[in-house]
């Protein structure tokens, strides 16, 4: 198609509105505040009910299109005299004698926000509710208006009602042309982001796992001051997953939470929920999105101060998630020491109130802990594509693992390499985690080396002892946990070295043999997963 002869205006007045929501928030004020310029209102079903019952005014779509509603609404705005009205350029001498020879007139200005599909699947309705809730009008209507953005202000969110107001008022009753075009961007977005819904929503009903097409999307929670680095800009996006997190979580007070702030304290809460609170309570500290110590305990204040003893250098301006209400108790031991972030599922009135005399400490309440064995996806962006992949959901129980040595694990053995093995899932690969009694004592985060991970562990564990005035590294009598299989024997005999008396891996090496003699002859104890827990 040609060009148009002239570009638009950078002024367009408002003389013709059609309002067509789902949700009615602010509706009818914003309806009668265009009533009062005098811009005329055409509506549809439970839109015009609303303006009606407001004493507004109202032409019904019907009455435009001389069609009447059909299909339980399904078919109603899919009409030339709607869309026409709505893509009609009207500088253009061939689309304003299409207008005039069949009795179009144009629409200036288009609110519109949709079904609520999101919701929908939200509140796990059934498969025939979810398809009904898909909307079709909406979409065409909003993508219509925003391409002939020139003449059309499109508005798809009602925060933005008293924005088009102000706009009509600086402007005597027009819009400005950049006006509409951030509008039109915006609407784009709102279709996008509804489509990529729908269809993340069918892949994962009907267990898709790698579609053609993959669309991801999200709404905007909040405009951070910038990224990893303060050269980068940033924004966090909620996505319509509904596992409580920090997407769900209600700041309590402190500062705006940063980039890092958020991938930290997600990491955190994604680590400590892998833990039953039914159970025992659990305390991780995370620093630069690894833990540096984690542990379990019969009250969140012991579990604390086993998971700060790991490495307390780094715990400094870490941040903290745990598995229980916060209660005071914790709250005093964690804030005896300077922590960016705290993230609970809830917190007592005595906690909230020795965590405000912290005035920048972050303290946020998720409503719950997300599950660790729900499905999910995560996105990579690479050079000209993205990575998908599901979530790392899988978990290990005793009855899952399969003794490879002579010496079979104590049952106190057992239960520490089921939990080392479980915080080395959230551990950067390479890594290896020493754990004693329900706690890390040493811990070797993204080596190259797998030997480097399990030294570094042992020397971290010795300088930890040291701190606490103890004689013997943390790693005395500990077991340990390797995210992928040995290669070879020795980075199994550095845990050797460091006091380890049971090893937990995936197995799989071509020389487990090798590994299993090196095991026997020092006589610990090993066990095989045969499930790994990279993560990049």
């Amino acid at each position: 198609m040609e060009a148009p002869s002239a570009p638009p205006p950078d002024l367009h007045s408002l003389k013709r509105a059609l309002l067509s929501v789902s949700d009615k928030t602010g509706l009818t004020e914003f309806a009668s505040a265009l009533h009062d310029r005098g811009v005329e209102l055409i509506s549809t079903g439970g839109t015009a009910r609303t303006l009606r019952d407001a004493g507004l005014p109202v032409i019904d779509v019907s009455d435009v299109t001389q069609f009447p509603e059909m299909m339980d609404g399904r078919v109603k705005t899919l009409h030339p005299k709607i869309h026409g009205g709505l893509l009609a350029v009207r500088n253009d001498d061939t689309h304003a004698a299409a207008m005039s020879e069949n009795d179009i007139g144009g629409i200036d200005l288009l609110v519109v926000n949709l079904y609520p599909f999101e919701e929908t699947v939200a509140a796990k309705a059934d498969f025939p509710t979810t398809i009904e809730n898909i909307d079709i009008g909406g979409p065409a209507l909003i993508r219509a208006g925003a391409k002939n953005h020139g003449f059309v202000s499109v508005v798809v969110d009602v925060d933005d009602y008293d924005q088009v107001l102000s706009e009509l008022k600086e402007n005597n009753g027009a819009t400005r042309l950049d006006f509409r075009k951030h509008l039109a961007a915006k609407a784009y977005g709102r279709t996008a982001a509804y489509d990529a819904a729908i269809s993340q929503w069918f892949n994962r009903t009907l267990s898709i796992d790698s579609p053609k097409y993959r669309a991801a999307a999200g709404t905007l929670k909040q405009t951070l001051r910038y990224g990893e680095n303060p050269h980068q800009s940033a924004g966090f996006y909620q996505s319509v997953d509904t596992r409580p997190g920090i997407a769900s979580a209600e700041q309590v007070q402190g500062k705006a939470l940063s980039y890092n702030n958020l991938n930290d304290t997600d990491a955190a809460y994604e680590l400590v929920a892998e833990v039953d609170p039914a159970k025992t309570a659990a305390v991780a500290i995370i620093k630069h999105a690894n833990p540096c110590g984690v542990a379990q305990g019969p009250s969140l204040a012991a579990a604390y101060q086993s998971a700060l003893k790991c490495d307390p250098v780094s715990a400094f301006g870490g941040v903290i998630a745990v598995n229980r209400p916060l209660d005071g108790g914790a709250a005093r031991e964690i804030t005896k020491i300077f922590t960016e972030v705290i993230i609970a599922p809830d917190a007592s009135a005595e906690a909230k109130e020795i965590i405000a005399k912290k005035k920048n400490l972050r303290l946020l309440l998720a409503g719950g802990l997300p599950d660790p064995a729900a499905e999910g996806a995560t996105v990579k962006s690479v050079a000209g594509g993205l990575l998908f992949q599901t979530r790392d959901n899988g978990r290990m129980s005793a009855a899952d693992l399969k003794v490879v040595t002579k010496r079979a694990p104590t049952d106190q053995e057992l239960e520490d390499l089921l939990f080392a093995f479980q915080v080395g899932k959230h551990v950067k690969s390479n890594t290896i985690v020493y754990a004693k009694n329900g706690a890390t004592v040493g811990i070797g985060a993204g080596q190259m080396s797998r030997v480097d991970a399990a030294r570094i562990a042992f020397r971290k564990a010795q300088d930890a002892a040291q701190e606490a005035g103890e004689d013997q590294p943390l790693t005395q009598g500990s077991v340990a946990a390797s995210d992928a299989f040995f290669p070879f024997a020795d980075g199994l005999l550095v845990t050797v070295e460091a006091g380890a008396t049971a090893v937990i891996q995936p197995g799989g090496s071509i020389r487990d043999d090798e590994v299993i003699a090196a095991a026997d002859e020092a006589g610990i104890a090993m066990v095989f997963t045969g499930m790994r827990h990279f993560r990049h």
